[in-house]
């Protein structure tokens, strides 16, 4: 009972309902992709699993259409993060906001084109939105190895290492913090090896992740981060795209 009234709370919030749909969807296509590619008896249970992934991203996009506010909001609020201790986390952290803020309104560009709403080139602001999410990633990436490094550094401080000078609860939240950045740092990885492939042909690997693959590295993002959201009780944090 414990676990459906966690689940019940979880798809009362929009984050959280967001996090779920994003891992169904993920495993939808992660299932799908292996029936259609190595099951050929099942390829038609495969295909209507692509189908329903398909349509629960296209749920999120739609739903994403309401996100620009809040997010205005949380980036106005950080501000040039002058509550950070550290310039690099500063920096990264602002310019990670700015990516996101402009991720939004090409991605619902994107989504208007695709709706005949706009006649604009569609494709061109689906690869700027995903480039936007890149660019994201990447200093999410590069934010969470800094962070994983100061706080090892810390932790193996000689100052510090004795339990006489650092309470054994302060050291098990440090531990704590180091393991909740290297969960982001591979959720972050995960996505950023999506978001290449779904960039225009000729960039890295781009388009040549079978849907299997797709399926699989979203699950993996997507499982770490209903880990992170259940550890920490906390289904409100935003979840990538």
């Amino acid at each position: 009972m414990a676990a459906l009234s966690g689940l019940a709370s979880a798809l009362e919030s929009y984050r959280g309902r967001d996090r779920l749909i994003r891992t169904l969807g993920y495993c939808c296509q992660l299932v799908g992709g292996v029936l259609v590619e190595q099951c050929p008896a099942r390829s038609e249970v495969g295909t209507r699993l692509l189908t329903l992934s398909s349509q629960l991203s296209h749920c999120r996009t739609v739903l994403r259409l309401f996100d620009d506010m809040a997010m205005f909001i949380y980036t106005k609020q950080y501000g040039l993060g002058a509550e950070e201790e550290d310039l690099f986390v500063r920096c990264v952290s602002v310019l990670g906001n700015l990516a996101d803020q402009l991720y939004y309104p090409c991605e619902h560009i994107a989504w208007a084109a695709d709706a005949k709403i706009l006649r604009v080139d569609s494709a061109r602001w689906w690869t700027l939105s995903t480039a936007f999410w890149g660019l994201s990633l990447l200093l999410g990436i590069a934010r969470s190895l800094w962070m994983v490094l100061k706080l090892r550094q810390r932790l193996r401080d000689p100052t510090v290492a004795f339990t006489s000078r650092l309470p054994r609860s302060k050291r098990r939240a440090l531990e704590a913090q180091v393991q909740s950045e290297v969960l982001t740092l591979l959720s972050n990885l995960a996505d950023l090896a999506n978001a290449v492939h779904w960039l225009p042909p000729g960039v890295l690997w781009a388009g040549r992740f079978p849907p299997w693959l797709v399926g699989l590295l979203g699950t993996v993002s997507s499982l770490l981060s209903v880990y992170q959201a259940v550890r920490a009780g906390d289904w409100t944090e935003a979840t990538a795209p």
